[in-house]
């Protein structure tokens, strides 16, 4: 089930880290390998990119081009995505997925970025805030849901595991709720799904019900004491748009609605999530970013 092409060709960790602008190497880590893509000047402030289950770092692609005259942009494919080969123990855990991107980020030299998380990505995001609290300085979340009582979205993954992969259509089916009504589905996100296996793309989205039932993100966040901005689609179909105001309790939070945009504006709408992110991530250098 794993494409030909899923463990691109690279020169080692070397190359990586003398270039800074690597086409996703993949980073040879304790618990697997990670696949990890940067764009950008190197120089610049370090902008990291977690997207959300069954996705990939491809699902920034729109966005990426938007970020990078104010950032080092830096993308990582979360184990059993993308490029990255599950991990060796087969653990989806949050906070596992967390720690691997920590451990990503030691290795390329970083050390403080404000993270961002789209949907699930932005469990991530928040447990790698919580475990590298010098690591991350600012947190933005996208579209992601404070807490379960606010999901609207299947229960269930509506594709029997004998039946994997999916085929497109059935992704079509099964996805069309995280994007608002009417818009087509990327072609790109029904690959990176049909390339993930079975065990990965369910055990991820496991690993998000259980970090939510353990504790709400807004009961996470607000000691955490980190600058935290919440972009949110106003037609999201996976989470009911007005669950955005319990971001309301985390101290200093800034919580913007997206008209018009759905679960994933960073597709439908990137240039006006850029509009949000970009004041938010750049508010302590001076003069106003433009988004052209």
């Amino acid at each position: 089930m794993t494409p030909p092409d899923r463990h691109p060709q690279t020169n080692g960790d070397n190359t990586l880290a003398q270039s800074g602008y690597a086409e996703g190497p993949l980073l040879h880590l304790e618990h697997g390998d990670l696949c990890v893509r940067q764009d950008g000047p190197r120089h610049a402030p370090p902008l990291v990119l977690i997207h959300g289950s069954g996705a990939s770092l491809r699902s920034w692609d729109a966005l990426v081009p938007l970020l990078t005259a104010h950032h080092r942009v830096i993308r990582v494919d979360l184990p059993g995505h993308g490029r990255s080969p599950e991990p060796l123990d087969h653990d989806y855990a949050t906070a596992r997925q967390a720690r691997a991107v920590g451990a990503a980020l030691d290795r390329l030299g970083v050390a403080r970025a404000t993270v961002v998380g789209h949907s699930s990505g932005g469990y991530s995001a928040t447990a790698l805030a919580a475990d590298r609290p010098r690591l991350v300085t600012d947190l933005v979340l996208i579209n992601t849901g404070p807490g379960l009582d606010a999901f609207t979205g299947p229960e269930t993954v509506p594709i029997d595991p004998s039946q994997w992969p999916p085929t497109g259509e059935q992704i079509r089916a099964f996805a069309s709720g995280a994007f608002h009504e009417g818009f087509e589905i990327p072609q790109v996100m029904i690959d990176d799904l049909r390339g993930m296996t079975y065990e990965a793309f369910v055990s991820s989205m496991q690993s998000s019900t259980d970090y939510l039932k353990e504790r709400t993100l807004p009961d996470r966040l607000a000691p955490l004491g980190k600058p935290l901005l919440v972009i949110f689609g106003a037609e999201d179909r996976r989470w009911r748009p007005s669950s955005a105001a319990d971001y309301g309790v985390v101290p200093g939070a800034k919580v913007e609605m997206l008209p018009g945009a759905g679960h994933t504006p960073i597709l439908e709408e990137p240039r006006q999530t850029a509009a949000l992110l970009l004041p938010f991530t750049t508010r302590r250098n001076t003069g106003a970013p433009s988004v052209t």
